[in-house]
């Protein structure tokens, strides 16, 4: 695809357009200290990051849905975020340069994530990101999130584009699922937490990106 063809590029947000893994990780880890257990090591959280409260608690404290203390701790784990969510997050340094050449080439850009408006918002503000992008879904703006392709129906439609003049970037095999069921071009960015699942490259991608000045050779606006 060329600029020409591409009218938008969607990212996820965590992982992609952001490196949130020091305060998650860092929330996790207090919660492990709370219940009087050493931390774990960053190495082995990071790659859970993108699946949020829940994946951050299990790994943490080996809770999942449905036992009885998940909800709990999930709440107990989102209320600690909040107070430390732009604490060490910042937008990776490699993708500042490409959103500039991005905007540079007229090309519009915005953000679809799984995470809540109520933690997405005041990050993105944080961050400075909220006067450039040009569409916003969080995990509450539709009734269903990723893998279900409706949130990027939506971020199309905010961009009155059909979602075929869009590419998604994001790093969890639920944005390629999200992505394909849309019919947007979907791009892996590796340098994201990926998770725990199959190798990227079974996730069924348009392209893997190795790195962020990757996706403006695939735009051709390098």
């Amino acid at each position: 695809m060329s600029v020409s063809r591409c009218e938008a590029v969607l990212f996820d947000l965590d992982g992609t357009l952001i490196d949130s893994a020091p305060d998650l990780a860092g929330t996790a880890n207090d919660l492990r200290a709370g219940r009087g257990l050493p931390p774990l090591p960053f190495e082995r959280l990071r790659p859970m990051v993108g699946a949020g409260a829940r994946g951050m608690v299990g790994v943490a404290l080996g809770v999942k849905p449905g036992d009885t203390d998940f909800e709990a701790l999930r709440d107990a784990f989102l209320v600690r975020y909040a107070q430390r969510m732009l604490q060490h997050t910042r937008v990776f340094d490699a993708m500042q340069p490409v959103l500039q050449r991005i905007e540079g080439a007229g090309v519009r850009w915005g953000i679809v994530t799984n995470k809540a408006a109520r933690f997405t918002e005041p990050i993105i503000a944080g961050l400075g990101l909220r006067e450039r992008i040009a569409a916003l879904v969080c995990g509450d703006t539709t009734p269903h999130s990723k893998p279900h392709p409706a949130p990027l129906h939506e971020a199309a439609r905010q961009l009155a584009l059909a979602a075929a003049q869009c590419v998604y970037v994001g790093d969890d095999q639920r944005d390629v699922i999200a992505g394909r069921a849309a019919g947007m071009p979907t791009l892996v960015a590796q340098w994201g937490y990926l998770g725990e699942g199959p190798p990227v490259h079974e996730w069924g991608a348009d392209a893997l990106l190795d790195a962020p000045t990757a996706l403006l050779n695939w735009l051709g606006v390098a």
